[in-house]
């Protein structure tokens, strides 16, 4: 009992899992006190709160009829394409943010933008620019995203202790070598850990995005929250937003693995993949030397000059 009241004291993996299903069991029990009985007994009424009874009951009715796993894949698609354009420009712009002050003055305006509009906002301009397709979607997760990943690598980067530039300088490192070589590898560390905090964000925002559903395409979880308030049944509302946080919580510990092995040094994995990463990195690096230095050899024979025929006395 004195360990539990430790501010701040680690407690053992069983304790943590004894805790957490504690909260799980805490929050079922007190769902089906306020639902028990008959409808006019109850707490709560179905109209308002189903029983667990009854919401799990309709679960085949989701999987089948509503096509549960086409919706999923829907919607983990539009988030993984518009968060990875997203991620392809708010990176590379952030590293130079954080890199050049006047670059990130520059974009300051954008960011601050970008990370305090509404994103219920974002709903009618996405509209009007791109229609209410996929392509609608895609963007919308891109334009809720992109500041907020431009802003989290520029301050990954301008957070690296600055004696690491000046040892790289001591040793005769010129300016792209101190980006690539240093400030990139140093930061990527948190940028990665930004990143997977973003996704779940994003992955709560493509419900607003999937409000509108166009033709014949997969509406998405969004839909079937819509769909569900408008028509019912109500419980399939319920069992959504149980799906939505553990669909979120199986990719965020996967990429959470994925950091761990990349980072071993810093998240205290085993280094499986920076392992492969580094050794791809320095294949490439030795295949590129080899070609520099086979085309420099063949610049060299170009210039030498042709050998003159010996004349016969």
């Amino acid at each position: 009992m004195r360990t539990l009241l430790t501010i701040r004291s680690e407690i053992p993996f069983w304790q943590r899992m004894f805790f957490g299903i504690a909260c799980v069991a805490l929050c079922l029990g007190l769902w089906w006190f306020v639902t028990r009985g008959e409808a006019e007994q109850r707490i709560l009424g179905p109209t308002v709160l189903p029983s667990p009874r009854e919401t799990f009951a309709t679960f085949p009715d989701l999987w089948f009829d509503r096509e549960l796993t086409r919706n999923v894949w829907a919607s983990l698609r539009r988030v993984a394409l518009g968060f990875g354009l997203a991620t392809l420009i708010g990176v590379p712009f952030g590293v130079l943010g954080g890199c050049f002050s006047w670059f990130n003055a520059f974009l300051a305006p954008l960011s601050i933008f970008g990370r305090n509009i509404p994103v219920a906002a974002l709903i009618p301009l996405t509209f009007s620019l791109f229609g209410i397709g996929e392509q609608q979607k895609i963007m919308f997760i891109f334009i809720a995203c992109v500041a907020f990943i431009l802003s989290d690598s520029s301050r990954a980067v301008m957070d690296v202790d600055r004696r690491y530039m000046d040892t790289a300088y001591t040793l005769g490192a010129g300016r792209r070598q101190v980006i690539l070589k240093v400030l990139v590898p140093l930061a990527m560390p948190s940028i990665f850990n930004s990143l997977r905090l973003l996704f779940g964000l994003a992955f709560g925002y493509i419900m607003l995005a999937e409000l509108v559903k166009f033709g014949g395409e997969s509406g998405g979880l969004g839909d079937i929250i819509l769909m569900s308030q408008r028509r019912g049944p109500r419980e399939h509302i319920l069992l959504v937003l149980m799906i939505i946080p553990l669909v979120a919580m199986a990719i965020d510990r996967m990429l959470f693995w994925v950091q761990c092995e990349l980072f071993p040094h810093r998240y205290g994995g085993y280094g499986i993949l920076n392992r492969g990463l580094r050794k791809a990195l320095h294949t490439w690096e030795d295949f590129r030397n080899m070609f520099r230095r086979s085309a420099a050899q063949a610049v060299a024979v170009s210039r030498e000059p042709a050998p003159t025929p010996d004349k016969k006395a």
